[in-house]
């Protein structure tokens, strides 16, 4: 993925999201999706913080947008590496966090580390 597709990419998903629509979340993810963050742990009480398929996924998800009607997100910039790239944005409470997203053949995520910055606001 060249950075023009990587940043258009991150704008789709920055929108879908902003947009609250699920459906659309969702198809920027692959079927067999691997997903690790602290909202794991914290929500499902899973201590290796690790989601694995669409499903689970989607479920984590629906509950994060359930618990935040407000939520927005502000991109602040995509860096690209090798077989990934980082979607860099700032939360509606102005916390800042970092995906790390490598992509499949379909240009949807296969694997996703999340991080959330702990520096306040």
């Amino acid at each position: 993925m060249d950075q023009q597709r990587a940043r258009v990419h991150a704008e789709q998903w920055i929108a879908a999201w902003n947009a609250h629509n699920l459906d659309t979340i969702m198809e920027q993810y692959a079927p067999s999706i691997r997903f690790t963050a602290p909202t794991v742990i914290s929500r499902w009480n899973k201590t290796d913080g690790v989601l694995i398929g669409r499903d689970e996924l989607r479920r984590h998800f629906k509950r994060g947008l359930d618990l935040a009607p407000h939520l927005r997100f502000e991109l602040i910039d995509v860096l690209m590496g090798v077989d990934a790239m980082t979607i860099i944005y700032r939360r509606e409470t102005g916390a800042l966090v970092a995906d790390v997203v490598v992509l499949d053949e379909n240009d949807q995520g296969i694997e996703v580390h999340a991080y959330y910055g702990v520096t306040p606001p």
